[in-house]
């Protein structure tokens, strides 16, 4: 039988099952099994036997139930990564695989690149609060993170029966965990802020209304507070956002229903910027607080 550090070793020479197409439920489960795994609080008696588990759930990944989807497949993945219950290749693994379907194509029901997003946050997270990446992963996740939140026009957020897609607020995880991560310096910093900012007022009528300005803020924050970039950044940053452009000026934002989501959305974020700012208590939230109240005083808001 395989010790867990061999089967783990034997995992970084095999190729990452992102190519291929791992069914949904893994061989030899059925969906049944995964309910009940559920009900067992995704405990296992075998280390061994979770990891290989934990990269044949990808295979469920866009699975059109959201009880599999979300509530297997995410929440044991997570429960793992946070109870630091897989072993180092396994979370390598996880990366590669979750890495390639991400920056592949979407599917037409709309589920993989939200829910990859979301797992490779856990995964990211798994690695700031241990290191377990190669420098040169990191530093192409901060790039994939940035691309793919940029890339995102699919804007549905919850239905009552199909769960969650929402991918904006799932790229915004991925982006606030990397953006958390000590060994992440500025230039990525200002690769992550600048795909924040591509998604606070996208193109068209698009109208947030599943707490998407929240969860971009939130990524926000964390970044600030790293004090790794300077003020005249966070002035151009913000200044950016509050600028009306293309429209040329923000009284014409409500002659359009395109207008008028991007001064709803732009909004909406500042105000979740300087409440969430304000929230923290520390200098560092006051400050970017103020930025943010400055930026709505330039919208008329």
């Amino acid at each position: 039988m395989l010790t867990s550090t061999l089967f783990g070793a034997l995992l970084l020479l095999l190729p990452s099952p992102a190519a291929a197409t791992l069914p949904c439920p893994p061989d030899g489960m059925s969906r049944e099994d995964l309910i009940r795994l559920k009900q067992a609080k995704f405990e296992m008696a075998s280390a061994g036997e979770r990891d290989r588990l934990a990269v044949r759930l990808l295979g469920c990944l866009d699975d059109a139930d959201p009880a599999i989807r979300d509530g297997v497949v995410f929440e044991a993945l997570s429960t793992w990564l946070r109870g630091k219950a897989l072993s180092p290749a396994t979370i390598n693994t996880l990366e590669a695989s979750l890495a390639a379907i991400l920056s592949g194509p979407k599917d037409a029901a709309g589920f993989r690149l939200p829910f990859a997003a979301l797992v490779l946050s856990e995964v990211a997270r798994a690695d700031r609060i241990e290191p377990v990446f190669a420098e040169s992963v990191r530093a192409d996740l901060v790039e994939l993170a940035s691309a793919s939140l940029m890339r995102v026009d699919d804007y549905r957020g919850f239905h009552p029966v199909e769960g969650w897609r929402h991918g904006v607020a799932h790229g915004s995880d991925l982006v606030l965990q990397l953006a958390l991560n000590p060994r992440v310096g500025a230039p990525g910093l200002r690769r992550l802020m600048e795909a924040i900012s591509a998604q606070v007022a996208p193109r068209g009528a698009v109208f947030y209304t599943f707490a998407e300005p929240e969860r971009l803020a939130r990524a926000v924050i964390f970044a600030y507070r790293r004090n790794l970039l300077d003020p005249p950044f966070w002035e151009a940053w913000l200044a950016g956002l509050a600028s009306p452009k293309p429209l040329v000026d923000w009284g014409s934002a409500f002659l359009t229903l395109e207008g008028l989501a991007k001064r709803h959305n732009t909004v909406a974020f500042l105000h979740a910027l300087s409440s969430a700012g304000r929230a923290g208590g520390d200098e560092a939230g006051r400050s970017i607080a103020a930025l943010a109240d400055q930026a709505l005083a330039q919208i008329g808001s």
